[in-house]
């Protein structure tokens, strides 16, 4: 299913499995995902489903937005997101201003989770690139963590585009894949997803099916009674054609003695 949640990460914690072994799980929070609109390829050219989540007060809600959730009969939300669909089938049953739940997904699916990194400021390019630095000897003054030299010689005598230097670091949308949803709270609607999820605490993220990586499912072979059972039945032999009669021999003339 390509329909995805929006949601808020909660924290992270660790859960138990049965074995006793600990998980580093993240708590995401994807409750009140609420529909305002329900696009189909006749009306709007694609089939997709649009989803808010949060709350924001009526004040600050632009006019024409407002006119749009009301005609849902929705309330207003910090978050507007569509959810493009690949078969149309997947919203048949969606009615504008219901709502979407935990009740997509499942434990032991994996998920693509994507949020916007902890902003970081200005960085180095030590911390931003990962650069190993200069030599810490005495003929090194006080240039241990810079970059160096960044620019050519006469000819071209400038910086080409894309060299990593020092700058903003931080604060840019990300996607994890593959996260394994490891539990499932329906009654908080809560996933507990194992692994880190980028952002921080209370910020928004979206959690949709994983788009590669799902685990394939193996086919078991079917008992050897079933297929035989399943087999078509053999058409009755032929009975063997009879060799064609040989004619018989014309007498020899005799011989004129």
């Amino acid at each position: 299913m390509t329909i995805g949640l929006v949601g808020r990460k909660v924290g992270m914690t660790r859960i138990f499995t049965d074995d006793g072994v600990t998980q580093p799980v993240t708590v995401l929070d994807v409750s009140d995902n609420r529909i305002t609109q329900i696009k189909t390829a006749e009306n709007d050219g694609y089939a997709a489903v649009q989803v808010a989540f949060g709350k924001r007060r009526a004040s600050r809600v632009r006019k024409p937005l407002a006119g749009h959730l009301a005609k849902a009969a929705v309330e207003a939300g910090s978050t507007l997101r569509e959810f493009r669909v690949a078969k149309p089938e997947e919203i048949a049953n969606l009615k504008v201003g219901g709502k979407l739940g935990v009740e997509l997904f499942k434990v032991g699916q994996r998920v693509d989770v994507q949020g916007v990194t902890i902003g970081k400021g200005f960085a180095g390019v030590i911390k931003r690139h990962h650069f190993g630095g200069q030599n810490a000897s005495h003929g090194n003054s006080i240039s241990h963590r810079v970059p160096g030299s960044t620019g050519q010689n006469q000819s071209p005598s400038r910086v080409f585009p894309g060299k990593r230097m020092p700058g903003h670091l931080g604060d840019a949308r990300r996607t994890i894949l593959n996260l394994e949803i490891v539990r499932i709270d329906a009654e908080r609607q809560l996933l507990l997803v194992k692994g880190s999820v980028p952002g921080s605490n209370g910020r928004d993220i979206l959690v949709r099916s994983a788009t590669k990586g799902q685990p394939k499912v193996v086919k078991q072979p079917a008992p050897k009674a079933q297929q035989a059972a399943a087999r078509p039945e053999k058409p009755a032999a032929k009975p063997a054609a009879k060799p064609a009669e040989k004619p018989a021999a014309k007498p020899q003339p005799a011989a004129k003695g």
